[in-house]
């Protein structure tokens, strides 16, 4: 009995180490590769992406703007199909290295079935951005590949040093992406590694019960939210929960809740409360306003990557192990 046991514990190990690899990695980006901005969302009609094209220019990098920059249909960058289109020719060109999409809002979750992602599986690339672009991460991470949660074009401007210089990390790999923040009041103590997953809180619950759902079985999980009740993270942490989100997961890195709303009638915890609320039954490692989200410092994570996080009384460390 003993020795079978011991048999399945091998077995679930490796199958473990095996999902673990399994995980597909785009090439890095060099000199001279091409970068597309497209719109899977929101319009962009009057935001100056010359800040963006500069910056991708000073790291020896040419850029293509897709065919869905300036399209206007209402707050949507065209039809669903034209901004489908676009994506799906940038998937498909072989000189495309990597997709930047231009800024969030809604909309992605209408095209995402529109997408053919079978020249991708054969040319993998970096599909880069964050809120609504969390369709994207959620979906890739579905298949087995890597994307990039970071600054979008309409945000360099104004982005922090940090989050440009660790979205250049994350593409062109030439460093291991690693952090080490200021603790703080709320965190809970520990270490634990795992699979980095995630995104926008209010995207991942509305993709529960979909083929994009998020898998949160032995990973780290990565939140983040804009103006939202506060009633409303309340609900889809819940959501998460009930789902069995939670229930496995090794540790938890929440980013920034910016521009959270309340009622007249005060919900009595603000969001970061909420989240603790929910959580503190499993013991597990969670750190706190980690600088990522809808603020300047934007810092990029890799998801789909491992990860190992530990959260002492000093400081945060954050680590891509691969």
């Amino acid at each position: 009995m003993k020795k079978t046991i011991g048999i399945l514990f091998l077995l679930f190990t490796f199958s473990n180490i095996q999902a673990q690899k399994n995980m597909i990695t785009p090439p890095n980006l060099k000199k001279g590769d091409t970068v597309a901005i497209v719109s899977t969302a929101r319009k962009n009609i009057d935001d100056n992406l010359k800040p963006a094209i500069d910056l991708l220019k000073s790291w020896g990098l040419e850029v293509k703007i897709g065919s869905t920059i300036g399209l206007d249909l209402n707050q949507l960058a065209g039809t669903d199909q034209q901004r489908a289109q676009d994506f799906q020719e940038q998937m498909d060109n072989p000189n495309i290295k990597a997709i930047w999409c231009v800024r969030g809002g809604y909309g992605t979750v209408r095209m995402i079935d529109l997408l053919d992602f079978t020249k991708f599986k054969q040319n993998p690339k970096w599909i880069i951005g964050f809120s609504d672009v969390t369709v994207l991460h959620s979906h890739l991470n579905t298949m087995g590949y890597k994307s990039i949660h970071g600054i979008m074009p309409i945000s360099v401007g104004k982005a922090s040093v940090q989050a440009k210089e660790t979205l250049k990390i994350s593409l062109f790999g030439n460093e291991r992406l690693e952090y080490e923040i200021e603790p703080h009041a709320m965190n809970r103590f520990g270490k634990a590694s795992g699979e980095l997953v995630g995104g926008n809180l209010s995207i991942l619950y509305s993709l529960l019960g979909s083929s994009s759902a998020i898998d949160c079985h032995d990973k780290i999980l990565f939140i983040e939210d804009l103006d939202e009740y506060l009633y409303h993270i309340d609900r889809m942490m819940m959501n998460l929960k009930r789902n069995g989100c939670l229930e496995s997961i090794k540790g938890i890195v929440l980013g920034s809740m910016t521009k959270m709303k309340d009622n007249d009638i005060p919900w009595g915890k603000d969001a970061l409360q909420i989240v603790d609320d929910v959580t503190k039954k499993y013991n597990i490692p969670v750190i706190y306003n980690f600088p990522a989200g809808h603020i300047q410092d934007n810092r990029a994570m890799i998801f789909g990557s491992q990860v190992s996080i530990d959260v002492s009384p000093n400081c945060s460390k954050v680590t891509f192990q691969q």
